[in-house]
C-alpha cells in the first residue's frame, strides 16, 4: 500500500474548510428556522435522526407537519443541485419514520419543503418540493 504524504498544512486547510462549511450549514438552518417561525410555524425538531437518516428541520402549523431539507451554496441554483436522488429517498423514508410515530400516523397531513440559502443568507423555499 503506497504511503500518502500530505503536509500538515494541507490537513489543516481541509479541516478549516470543513469547519467553515459546517458553520455555514448551521447558519443556513438557523435562518430557515427563523423564516418559518416568522410565518407562524412551530419548530418541533432540529436535525432529527431516524432509522433512514436525518431531517434538518421539522415544523408544524395547524395539523400539518412540514419537513425541511436545507441546502446552502453560493447561489440558489447551485444549492438546489446538492440534493441527489439517494438523499431524496432517505429523506422520504425518514419523514415516514417520523410520521409513523405520531398518533394519526400516515394520516397526518405533511409535506417536504426544500429551503435554499445563497451565499449572502437569502432564503428561497420550494414548498412540497418532493410532492408526496
Amino acid at each position: 500500500m503506497p504511503l500518502d504524504f500530505v503536509s500538515d498544512t494541507d490537513v489543516a486547510l481541509r479541516k478549516e474548510r470543513g469547519r467553515k462549511a459546517y458553520d455555514f450549514g448551521l447558519s443556513a438552518e438557523a435562518a430557515v428556522a427563523r423564516l418559518y417561525q416568522s410565518r407562524g410555524f412551530d419548530l418541533l425538531e432540529e436535525r432529527w435522526r431516524g432509522r433512514a437518516g436525518e431531517i434538518d428541520l421539522i415544523f408544524q402549523k395547524g395539523g400539518e407537519i412540514v419537513f425541511v431539507e436545507v441546502k446552502a451554496s453560493k447561489s440558489f441554483a447551485k444549492a438546489a443541485t446538492h440534493l441527489g436522488a439517494k438523499q431524496m429517498v432517505r429523506l422520504c423514508a425518514s419523514a415516514e419514520d417520523y410520521i409513523g410515530r405520531l398518533p394519526k400516523g400516515l394520516l397526518t397531513p405533511m409535506r417536504i419543503d426544500l429551503a435554499l440559502v445563497d451565499g449572502v443568507g437569502q432564503v428561497e423555499i420550494l414548498e412540497n418540493a418532493l410532492m408526496l
